[in-house]
């Protein structure tokens, strides 16, 4: 019983994201991108602190996608310099994220907070700018 509540505020959870998103601009989609991977980098730090192998690894799939798709989604013809300097640094939170998975560092994944936090910090004072 409790499996299928879960299971359905995961449903509910989802479908209300999938709203906010569809109303989203690219700005505020970035930004939720950046809010649910600081999310699940936190749960990666605390699978590898609780020796949840198998969450951990899940977690750090789901970082290392949300990096891609925050690469896959810079304008390299408007961003220039900065959209390679962002595809550079996601790069390399990913390459930092999969040695955090094998080695089991949550140091690693620390770094990697830093980095997209101040990343991120970017995002929101720019987005105060726009509005």
């Amino acid at each position: 019983m409790y499996g299928t509540e879960q299971d359905g505020f995961g449903q509910y959870q989802q479908s209300d994201l999938a709203i906010q998103a569809a109303a989203a601009t690219p700005h505020q989609l970035v930004l939720m991108l950046f809010n649910g991977l600081m999310d699940e980098l936190v749960r990666a730090k605390s699978h590898i602190a609780a020796k949840r192998y198998e969450r951990k690894v899940v977690s750090i799939n789901k970082c290392i996608d949300i990096l891609n798709a925050l690469t896959s989604a810079l304008d390299y013809e408007k961003g220039g310099d900065l959209a390679l300097s962002l595809a550079n640094l996601y790069d390399y939170c990913v390459y930092r994220l999969y040695e955090a998975s094998h080695k089991l560092s949550v140091e690693y994944i620390v770094e990697v907070e830093k980095i997209l936090g101040n990343l991120q910090e970017g995002w929101e004072k720019m987005g105060k700018q726009d509005g």
